[in-house]
């Protein structure tokens, strides 16, 4: 399988992630590492996951349940070494910590508690969750207003250089090996970039953001910075929350699917989105080829893409996935995309 460069970090990963969000809720331990074991014979040899997972719903009691389920794998396998593991660290508003927001104060003992459950001694990619000041992402972009963070410009600088040093104490300590972002914009990444240079810590490896074909929030100045500051995008929700499947047109709602757990989807679900997944399910039949595999592949290939993420809920839905992970799409159908996004953009 292809891979690509984590950033600056030396570190190369499959252009597919495997993403854990469902195991200790929808994904039963002994699937999830049923999956594990089917990836890694797949070729993938990426991993992410988050303190604050299972979701759908996120609960108190449950959070950290599916690291605890990959440390379990790793225990009993044996093979840790074999995946670059990426996790994160929740923010403000989160169950963590009584919902207190990243800080130089919470970044060692969240580190601990995760290599606690996940049962190793390292993390490769430790990523923030989302920005101290909010973001836009999930959504909010209908009626962000920078005008309202609750920080000022010094106040976010000054946050930034503190986590970076703290950042900074792990990686010389081994705890961590890279630092990534998550839900994260091109203003608040260039002053990240800007702040490592100036104080000396860890560079920005990663952004994990939304990314689809019903999402392309990151084509413009993101990836201008992504591109041209090798920042890689490890975009999550490649298949649209599922909708790209076409498991849900025409009122469907399966059994155990995230639709059936959250009717609206996180905001997502309107006659919009219905009508665009239409049209790239139409462009798929046109070309041949199966719409989970045309939607992973059409997110892998953008050009500031390191890895992108993708979730199975079944041992049979990861199955059908990697039946397509060597699919590239031909520049007629890429501009037949494009053509769908004009029609089509930001449905949700």
């Amino acid at each position: 399988m292809k891979t690509n460069p984590l950033g600056r970090t030396g570190l190369q990963v499959t252009e597919h992630c495997l993403g854990t969000m469902t195991f200790g809720n929808q994904t039963a331990p002994d699937i999830a590492h049923a999956q594990m074991d089917r990836a890694l014979e797949a070729g993938i040899n990426f991993l992410d996951t988050a303190e604050m997972y299972p979701v759908n719903p996120v609960r108190a009691e449950t959070m950290g349940r599916t690291e605890e389920i990959i440390g379990d794998w790793f225990a009993k396998t044996g093979r840790r070494n074999d995946w670059i593991l990426a996790t994160k660290h929740s923010g403000e508003g989160s169950h963590a910590r009584d919902g207190a927001p990243i800080s130089s104060k919470t970044i060692r003992p969240t580190i601990e508690a995760g290599l606690k459950r996940l049962k190793t001694d390292h993390i490769d990619l430790y990523q923030f969750h989302w920005p101290n000041r909010g973001s836009f992402q999930f959504r909010k972009n209908w009626t962000y207003d920078p005008s309202a963070c609750p920080m000022t410009r010094a106040e976010i600088v000054a946050d930034m250089e503190d986590c970076l040093g703290a950042l900074q104490d792990e990686v010389e300590r081994g705890t961590i090996r890279a630092f990534g972002l998550s839900n994260e914009s091109a203003w608040g990444t260039a002053q990240w970039l800007a702040a490592a240079e100036r104080t000396g810590g860890p560079r920005v490896a990663t952004i994990q953001n939304e990314y689809s074909l019903l999402c392309r929030a990151a084509d413009t100045d993101l990836a201008e910075l992504m591109w041209h500051e090798d920042v890689g995008l490890l975009p999550f929700s490649p298949l649209g929350a599922g909708f790209l499947t076409g498991k849900y047109q025409g009122g469907a709602v399966p059994e155990g699917s995230r639709m059936s757990l959250n009717d609206t989807m996180g905001g997502r679900k309107s006659a919009r989105v219905f009508d665009a997944v239409a049209a790239y399910l139409q462009a798929a039949r046109d070309f041949g080829l199966d719409p989970v595999h045309m939607a992973l592949a059409w997110a892998a290939g953008r050009p500031f893409v390191a890895s992108s993420i993708f979730g199975a809920t079944t041992l049979d839905q990861l199955e059908h996935a990697l039946k397509g992970l060597d699919v590239t799409l031909p520049d007629e159908l890429l501009t037949r995309l494009d053509e769908i996004h004009k029609q089509h953009p930001m449905p949700y």
